[in-house]
């Protein structure tokens, strides 16, 4: 199991239950407990529940119970302690399987045997020891290698909207990821929180289509599993992660969606807790909560491993001011933005590449990391296509025909740009045939425009570009 072992024997010794209040209960007579130590919950009617404590007061403490607390009573229901906190199972066995929330299988199989069990709120890194990410991660997507570069070691979001396509753009990122220059795969770990049995179907799916199954673990809390799990399981991935990165030495990419339900999870215990709620309800510790888990990616100096965050949230109403994404907005380094309006028009993946930037971007690019011009490049994609959006809306005023030569060629370019580079659909897409895509899509504009770019970029990379656009 993940958060127990058969090493450890129950301490002696019964408690008494004198509250229950949604999904946690009060416990009296808990003294010399620690916080944060699991507990067993005995109903007397069915088998026993696993717990942990999340506050102490004195010799009374509330004690979350990961299967729900229906069918607790107060008289009938005992409590004995165990002595330790939370720890999971890590190691290769648990690779291509899937497992709910907490770590237990889900697909039928046998319990993986781990190498060993690990705290599940992990080990602090020193951070003199981190060492700065700065290789370049391929997705296979234009619109992340070409202009918002994910490192190996960052942690990046992707702020969605409901009903937009995140879910397909993460399981397709997991599945293409790899280090160019490197023979060592990345290895993925998948944590989904609160989704449906149907989303949980298409996680499976897509993994197994993607090949990447094999070389994967799937976490899935499903929507009616027990809230409390929904806590549980970021934590349960992150620590298999960072076995497989800091002590195996792996590339380990960790992809968690939706941190809103996570939150949301998190907001409903402060509530059944009686906390004081802060900004729209959510609990004033939401900062440090998601910032215990952004913080564990990363690299150690001399190891070859690293952990490399990947996380989904769905901003509620599309405010991207909300207290989750804009929280999580200070603690990671970066962010990709999903556009609803590019999804309308059938653009896939809808990456709205203005908004979307990575703060890491420069430290993995350029000579003997990707290409000398890939800086250059998408800093010229970047104004072309912010030029063409502002032509876009002048254009809703005064109509194309009152538009001068230049703003219409500004105006091609962004239609050019969006069908073409972002509307890459299914297919995969190496760095250089990003790159190559770029330069010919600014094939059309003379070498005196793009100022962006340096003059040895353009007479090597432009005139080809120019070419092949012709003779297309």
């Amino acid at each position: 199991m993940t958060t127990t072992d058969a090493q450890s024997p129950f301490t002696v010794g019964h408690r008494t239950v004198t509250r229950v209040a949604g999904p946690l209960i009060v416990v009296d007579g808990m003294d010399g407990v620690g916080y944060g130590e699991l507990v067993e919950v005995e109903t007397g009617d069915g088998p026993a529940r696993e717990g942990q404590v999340l506050e102490l007061d004195g010799s009374t403490a509330i004690v979350q119970v990961f299967g729900g607390t229906v069918g607790i009573g107060r008289r009938e229901t005992s409590v004995l302690t165990r002595g330790r906190a939370a720890r999971t199972g890590v190691g290769n066995d648990y690779f291509g399987r899937v497992l709910d929330g907490a770590g237990r299988p889900r697909d039928g199989g046998p319990q993986p045997v781990p190498d060993d069990y690990r705290h599940v709120n992990g080990l602090p890194l020193n951070p003199i020891t981190r060492a700065h990410p700065d290789q370049f991660i391929e997705t296979g997507v234009s619109a992340i290698d070409g202009l918002t570069t994910l490192v190996r070691g960052q942690k990046l979001p992707i702020f969605s909207g409901a009903g937009l396509p995140a879910n397909s753009l993460a399981a397709r990122i997991a599945a293409q990821a790899r280090v160019p220059g490197d023979d060592a795969e990345v290895v993925v770990i998948f944590a989904a929180m609160g989704v449906t049995r149907r989303e949980a179907e298409f996680f499976r799916t897509e993994f197994l289509i993607g090949g990447a199954a094999a070389r994967s673990v799937l976490l899935l809390n499903l929507a009616d599993d027990p809230t409390i799990e929904r806590l549980l399981t970021p934590r349960v991935a992150l620590t298999m992660a960072e076995y497989l990165a800091f002590e195996q030495h792996r590339h380990v990419l960790v992809v968690m969606t939706d941190m809103t339900a996570y939150c949301e999870a998190l907001r409903e215990i402060a509530a059944a807790r009686e906390e004081m709620p802060g900004r729209r309800g959510y609990p004033g510790y939401m900062y440090t909560d998601l910032a215990s888990l952004y913080e564990r990616a990363g690299r150690v100096r001399g190891g070859a491993g690293s952990l490399t965050q990947l996380m989904i949230l769905t901003m509620p109403d599309d405010d991207i001011t909300h207290p989750i994404p804009d929280l999580t907005g200070y603690i990671t380094e970066g962010q990709i933005v999903l556009s609803r309006d590019l999804d309308r028009q059938g653009i896939q993946p809808p990456i709205d590449v203005l908004p979307s930037l990575s703060r890491l971007m420069n430290a993995g690019i350029g000579v003997g990391k990707t290409r000398d011009d890939h800086r250059g490049l998408a800093d010229q994609l970047y104004a072309c296509y912010a030029r063409g959006r502002e032509v876009r809306r002048l254009m809703s005023i005064v109509g194309e025909s009152g538009l001068p030569t230049e703003d219409r060629r500004y105006l091609a370019f962004a239609a050019a740009f969006e069908r073409t580079y972002l509307g890459q659909g299914p297919a995969r897409r190496t760095l250089t045939d990003t790159l190559e895509v770029g330069w010919q899509l600014l094939a059309p504009f003379p070498a005196a425009e793009l100022k962006r770019v340096s003059a040895e970029h353009l007479a090597h990379y432009h005139h080809e570009a120019s070419v092949t656009a012709t003779d297309a």
